[in-house]
């Protein structure tokens, strides 16, 4: 399950990294090229740079390579080290869901105005908070179900 939810968010994030290339890449071609400007591709290159990065806020936790200091880990013994990841990945999950709900409040609220370069509504853009909360949400009850799980040798997949 962990190993597909990673490959998931891998797939996404680096989706929404490619659509920023493409984006980017066409609009100055066609900016310096043929001087005309893509009116839209500042926009959809910042959402999808949103995007991108929920969905990778999402997988680093769930790797365990986002940023933290680990002064305080260092200078415990392991068993409150252990607490300290537990504690850490309950404060994660309730992060997601403050995360999802304030997004959808915010998407609620203003998800029927229209994008000024695109013309769509906002809703599709707002969306990625939701997206990214639920993400979150989902990544910290893997981590949590792994100390309930028995330990194996292949723990780290």
């Amino acid at each position: 399950m962990k190993r597909l939810y990673k490959k998931i968010l891998a797939i996404l994030t680096g989706s929404s990294l490619l659509v920023i290339f493409g984006v980017v890449l066409v609009s100055s071609l066609s900016r310096y090229l043929f001087n005309a400007p893509i009116q839209w591709s500042e926009e959809v290159a910042k959402y999808a740079m949103i995007y991108g990065t929920m969905f990778g806020m999402a997988l680093c936790y769930l790797e365990g390579i986002h940023i933290r200091f680990t002064f305080l880990e260092d200078m415990v013994s392991a068993k409150i080290r252990h607490l300290l990841h537990f504690i850490s990945d309950i404060i994660a999950l309730i992060s997601g869901g403050v995360i999802a709900y304030s997004g959808y409040l915010f998407m609620m609220k203003r998800g029927a105005i229209e994008a000024p370069g695109t013309g769509i509504q906002m809703y599709y853009f707002q969306v990625a908070m939701v997206i990214g909360g639920v993400c979150l949400v989902l990544a910290a009850l893997i981590r949590l179900t792994q100390y309930i799980q028995p330990k194996t040798v292949s723990e780290g997949q």
